[in-house]
C-alpha cells in the first residue's frame, strides 16, 4: 500500500540516465525515474544535478556506501517495493539535502542509524523487523513531520525514544503484530494515527490506546475477529484522556453486534465525527438495540459509505431506528443499498442528512417526518418518482439545499408544491422533468440545477423566481434561450447541449444581468438570426463559457464545423431596415447625381450618341458582301440646303476629308455631270456613295430643289437598307414641317434615330467620331473587289461569244 508522500511537480520534460525526467529552471529541479526497471544496483551514471530519485519496483536488494555519492543536491529517494534487507542509514550522509526518504514495501530487519538532520519524510512501514526500528539518532530528527513504522512487537521504550518529536503523521503498516504493551501510543506526540492492522489482530486495545494518541485516528483492516468487550461493559465505559476527534475506519468486516459494539464504544469518547467506509456486516442478532445508551456524547457527525450486507436476521427498522433516534447534528449512509429509512415520531436534533446512491422510494414521506433543524437534505441517486412528495415533506422543516438528482422524479400540472421559504439551492438534475417542474419551484431559489431532464421550453406561466442568480438547463431539448421575465437576477446561464438553433431576441432584452453564459455544443444555425448572439461574445468580455472551441456551426452545411467567431454576418445583409435605408440613400444619391449631369453636362445628349455609335459599330461589323459589291467611288454622298451650307464647308468636310484623302466626298457643287439631269445626277452618284448624309434642317424640307435628293433617298429608306442612309440633325425640325410623302423619315425622327449637331463645342469629338464610324469602309478594296467581279463577268461573256462563233462555223 503506497500512503502519504509528497507530491513535486516540475514542467519540461528531460531525457535522463534511466527514464524522463521533470525539470523546472526557475529551481533547478530534476526528476529521474528509475521505477520498474527490474534494476539490482543503483546506476552509477545518475546526472548530478538529480533532486527526486525514483527507484521504487525494482530489484535491489542492499545499498552501497557510495551508491549517492554523485548525486549531492538529491532532495527525495523512493526506495519502496524492492528486496533489501539491510539499510545503513550513514549511506546517505552525503545528501545533505534530503528531505523525503521512502524504503517501505521491503524485507529489512536491521537498520543501523545516522542522523539525517534536514530529514522530514521517512518511510519504513510493510517491512520486517522484530521490534520497531527506533533509536536515539531518530529522536534527534527534529524537522521530521512524517514516520512510517513497522514490527511484530509495539513496546513503550521504542516510543520513548521519540516522545519529544512533534510529528505531524505516523502510520504503522503492520505485516504482523504478535505483541502489543498496552499504553504504548499514547506515549507519541502526533497529530494523525494511521494504522494498517494485519490478520487476528486484536482490535480493541488499539483503537482504546489509538483514541488516546492523537486529534485523528485512522484503521484499517478491522476484521471480526478482533476481541471485544461485552456490551454491558461499552455501556457503562467512559475512556479517559480521550485526545481523538475525527475517527475513521476503512475496510471493516464484522457481525453486526460487534458493529454494534463499536458505536457504543466510541459513543461515549471524545470522537465528534465518525466515518467508516468499505463496511461489510450481518450475522444473527443477539443484542438489545432498545438498551443501547445515547447519554454521554460529544458526537456530531456519523458517515457510513460504501456498505455490503451479509445474511442477516435483524428488522431493518430496528438498524434505522438506532441512527435516527442518536440525536446528531450529520448522518450519511450512501451507497449502502437502503431501502426505507424509518425516524422517530419526536423532533430530530439533524441538520444534515445524506442517504446518497441508495434505493429510498416515495414511501419514505409517506409517513409524518419531524425534522425542523434539517439543513441539507441529499437524496442523489435513488428511485424517488413524485416532487409534490418531497415539497410537502421539505415544508417542514428549515432545509436550505436539497439534492435530488438521479432519481426518476416528475411533476403533472395538476399537482400542488409547497416549499419552505428557507430553500436556496435545488439540484434536480438527471431525472425526467418535463417543462411542467418549472410549476412546482420554490419561490426562494437561488441555484437550481435542472440538467439532463427532457424540458422543451420554459413556459411563460411559471412562478416568479425573483431570487434566482443561477441556472443550469444543461442536456435539455430546449430549442431557444430562455428569457428572464420570470427571474430578473439570473447571473449565471448554463444551456449547453441542447436543441438551440439561433437565439430569440427575448433573451438579450430580457437578461441584462447575465453576466455568465454556457451556451457550448448546441447546433447552431449560423445566419442573420445569430448575428446579435455572436456579437454578445465581442462586446461581453469572457461572458460566454468555452468561446469558442464549443461553438460551432452546424448549419448551413456551407459552414458545417466553422466556429462561430469565424463567421461573417455584415449588419447591412442581416438587417432589413438598413438595408432599405441604404438602397433609397443609394437611390436618392444617384437619382441626384444623374439630374445634376443632365442639367450640368447633358448627360441625355450624350448618352444618345453613345448609344448610336454603338449602333453604327454594330451595323458596319454586319455588313454584307453585297452592300460592297457596287462600284463605290466615294465614301459619302452630302446632301444640303444653300442656307446650311457655311456649316457643311467649314464644319462637316473639314472634319470628314484628311490630309491623306482617306475620305472622299461627293457634292453637287463639284461632282455633278452638267450633261445630265438632276434626277440621273443623283441616281448616278448616290449609287456611287457608301453612304448618303442629309443635313437636315427646316431650310432643307422646304427646299425645292433638294427635294429631288430627299424624293431618291426617302425611296432608299422604303427598299433598301436603312443604314444607307446617315441623318444629320443641324437645327431643330417639328415634326409637321415634314411633308406627308415621308412617313419614313418622319418616323426615324420620331424615333430620334439621327445624329444631332451639339450646340456646346464640347461635345464636338463624340459627335464626330460617331460620324466617322459610321461612314467607315475601305474603298481600296471595295474598288479592287468590284473590278476583279467586272473583270470575270466579262471574261464570262468573251467565252460565250466564242462558243457561239464556233458552232456558227461548224453549221
Amino acid at each position: 500500500m503506497r500512503h502519504i508522500r509528497s507530491i513535486y511537480v516540475f514542467c519540461c520534460i528531460v531525457m535522463s540516465a534511466c527514464g524522463w525526467a521533470s525539470k523546472l529552471p526557475e529551481e533547478r529541479e530534476l526528476t529521474t525515474n528509475c521505477s520498474n526497471m527490474s534494476l539490482r544496483k543503483v546506476p552509477v551514471d545518475l546526472t548530478p544535478t538529480t533532486t527526486t530519485l525514483d527507484l521504487s519496483y525494482n530489484l535491489l536488494s542492499q545499498l552501497q556506501s557510495s551508491d549517492f555519492h554523485s548525486v549531492s543536491e538529491l532532495k527525495v529517494l523512493i526506495l519502496c517495493h524492492n528486496r533489501i534487507q539491510e539499510l545503513d542509514i550513514k549511506t546517505f550522509e552525503f545528501n545533505k539535502e534530503l528531505r523525503y526518504l521512502d524504503l517501505s514495501y521491503n524485507r529489512l530487519k536491521i537498520v543501523t542509524w545516522y542522523s539525517l538532520a534536514g530529514l522530514r519524510h521517512l518511510d519504513l512501514s510493510f517491512n520486517d523487523f522484530d521490534t520497531m526500528p527506533i533509536s536515539e539518532e531518530t529522536g534527534n530528527m527534529s524537522h521530521l513531520e512524517i514516520l512510517g513504522l513497522s514490527g511484530a512487537k509495539i513496546q513503550k521504550s521504542d516510543f520513548q525514544k521519540i516522545a519529544h518529536l512533534h510529528l505531524n503523521t505516523v502510520f504503522l503498516g503492520l505485516r504482523t503484530l504478535s505483541h502489543y504493551e498496552e499504553g504504548s501510543l499514547p506515549i507519541l506526540n502526533t497529530t494523525k494515527l494511521h494504522i494498517v492492522l494485519p490478520m487476528n489482530t486484536n482490535f480493541w486495545v488499539l483503537l482504546r490506546d489509538g483514541i488516546k494518541t492523537s486529534k485523528i485516528l485512522e484503521m484499517t483492516n478491522v476484521d471480526g475477529k478482533s476481541q471485544f468487550a461485552s456490551y454491558e461493559t461499552q455501556q457503562n465505559l467512559i475512556l479517559e484522556n480521550a485526545k481523538t476527534s475525527i475517527l475513521l475506519l476503512n475496510k471493516v468486516d464484522l457481525l453486526w453486534d460487534d458493529l454494534l459494539l463499536i458505536f457504543q464504544f466510541v459513543w461515549h469518547t471524545s470522537v465528534e465525527y465518525f466515518h467508516i467506509q468499505n463496511v461489510t456486516f450481518g450475522g444473527k442478532v443477539y443484542l438489545d438495540h432498545n438498551s443501547f445508551n445515547y447519554s454521554n456524547t460529544v458526537m456530531r457527525a456519523i458517515k457510513l459509505e460504501h456498505v455490503h450486507y451479509r445474511v442477516f436476521y435483524i428488522p431493518q427498522e430496528r438498524v434505522y431506528l438506532l441512527f435516527t433516534k442518536m440525536g446528531i447534528e450529520n448522518l450519511t449512509i450512501s451507497d449502502a443499498q437502503m431501502p426505507h429509512m424509518v425516524f422517530p415520531t419526536c423532533p430530530s436534533k439533524f441538520q444534515y442528512l445524506n442517504f446518497a446512491n441508495n434505493i429510498l422510494t416515495d414511501d419514505l414521506f409517506k409517513r409524518s417526518i419531524h425534522l425542523p433543524h434539517l439543513k441539507t437534505l441529499i437524496l442523489k441517486g435513488n428511485k424517488l418518482e413524485t416532487l409534490s412528495l418531497v415539497s410537502c415533506f421539505a415544508n417542514n422543516t428549515s432545509l436550505k439545499h436539497l439534492d435530488l438528482s438521479q432519481n426518476l422524479l416528475q411533476h403533472e400540472n395538476d399537482e400542488n408544491c409547497w416549499w419552505p421559504e428557507t430553500l436556496i439551492t435545488v439540484n434536480l438534475s438527471s431525472n425526467k422533468f418535463a417543462d411542467s417542474v418549472f410549476r412546482c419551484l420554490p419561490q426562494s431559489i437561488q441555484i437550481l440545477d435542472l440538467n439532463n431532464n427532457k424540458i422543451q421550453t420554459v413556459p411563460k406561466e411559471m412562478i416568479h423566481l425573483k431570487s434566482l442568480r443561477e441556472l443550469n438547463l444543461a442536456f435539455n431539448f430546449l430549442t431557444d434561450l430562455p428569457g428572464c421575465s420570470h427571474f430578473r437576477r439570473l447571473s449565471i446561464l448554463n444551456i449547453e447541449m441542447n436543441l438551440i438553433l439561433s437565439p430569440s431576441l427575448d433573451f438579450f432584452q430580457s437578461c441584462q444581468e447575465v453576466k455568465t453564459l454556457n451556451a457550448g455544443r448546441n447546433p447552431f444555425r449560423c445566419t442573420c438570426e445569430l448575428r446579435d448572439f455572436i456579437q454578445l461574445e465581442k462586446y461581453s468580455e469572457g461572458m460566454m463559457v468555452g468561446w469558442s472551441d464549443s461553438y460551432i456551426c452546424e448549419y448551413p452545411l456551407s459552414l458545417k464545423g466553422t466556429q462561430l467567431k469565424d463567421v461573417h454576418l455584415p449588419e447591412l445583409s442581416c438587417n432589413t431596415a438598413l438595408l432599405i435605408v441604404t438602397i433609397v440613400v443609394v437611390m436618392l444619391i444617384l437619382g441626384m447625381a444623374a439630374t445634376f449631369c443632365c442639367l450640368h453636362f447633358d448627360l441625355p445628349w450624350y448618352l444618345r450618341m453613345l448609344h448610336q455609335w454603338t449602333q453604327t459599330w454594330h451595323r458596319v461589323r454586319k455588313a454584307t458582301q453585297g452592300q460592297l459589291k457596287r462600284n463605290v467611288q466615294f465614301h459619302v454622298f452630302i446632301s444640303y440646303s444653300e442656307r446650311d451650307s457655311a456649316w457643311v464647308k467649314h464644319e462637316l468636310i473639314p472634319n470628314l476629308e484628311k490630309e491623306d484623302g482617306s475620305v472622299l466626298i461627293c457634292l453637287h457643287e463639284g461632282n455633278f455631270d452638267p450633261g445630265n439631269s438632276i434626277t440621273e445626277n443623283i441616281i448616278n452618284h448616290t449609287e456611287k456613295s457608301y453612304k448618303i448624309i442629309l443635313v437636315l434642317s427646316p431650310d432643307f424640307v422646304q427646299s425645292e430643289w433638294y427635294r429631288y435628293e430627299l424624293d431618291f433617298t426617302h425611296h432608299s429608306l422604303c427598299h433598301e437598307n436603312s443604314n444607307y442612309i446617315i441623318l444629320i440633325l443641324l437645327e431643330p425640325i417639328p415634326l409637321y414641317c415634314i411633308p406627308t410623302r415621308y412617313p419614313k423619315l418622319k418616323a426615324l425622327m420620331e424615333k430620334k434615330a439621327y445624329l444631332e449637331w451639339p450646340k456646346d463645342r464640347r461635345k464636338c469629338r463624340l459627335f464626330w467620331a460617331n460620324l466617322r464610324a459610321a461612314i467607315h469602309v475601305n474603298l481600296v478594296e471595295t474598288r479592287e473587289t468590284s473590278e476583279l467581279q467586272t473583270f470575270i463577268e466579262l471574261n464570262e461573256e468573251s467565252q460565250g461569244s466564242a462558243i457561239s462563233l464556233i458552232r456558227t462555223d461548224c453549221l
